[in-house]
């Protein structure tokens, strides 16, 4: 099992929709001061079911969505899609595939889905 792709949509400062492809193996993010680095960890915390907004560098859980910038409208809701390539059965479905999402708007709402179903923050945990 590893994890397959990261992709993020008005998370923190990725705004637009932004996708990471990753194979197995050692992968390095690396970049400027500034630049979204710790956002992806962030994304990785949240998407896993993270409740704790201080744990996502954030006052407030509302803190994850895209808060806008002087060229740019705030982002409406947050979303994380967190791909896991399961073809060693690692994972107890029957998929060799499995997205786990997490999605949350700027009223407060949340919601989980894995595999595109609507699922609990304990069927992700």
């Amino acid at each position: 099992m590893y994890l397959k792709s990261l992709v993020l949509k008005g998370f923190k400062s990725f705004a637009d929709r932004s996708a990471l492809t990753l194979e197995p193996g050692i992968t390095a993010v690396v970049g400027p001061n500034g630049s979204g680095k710790s956002n992806i960890s962030d994304a990785v915390l949240w998407v896993l079911g993270e409740r704790n907004a201080k744990n996502l560098r954030g006052q407030a859980m509302e803190d994850v969505i895209f808060a806008g910038s002087s060229g740019r409208k705030a982002s409406g809701l947050a979303e994380v899609d967190l791909v896991l390539d399961n073809s060693d059965g690692m994972l107890p479905v029957d998929y060799d595939e499995v997205a786990i999402t997490r999605r949350m708007y700027r009223n407060g709402e949340s919601e989980y889905l894995i595999n595109g179903t609507v699922a609990r923050r304990m069927d992700v945990l």
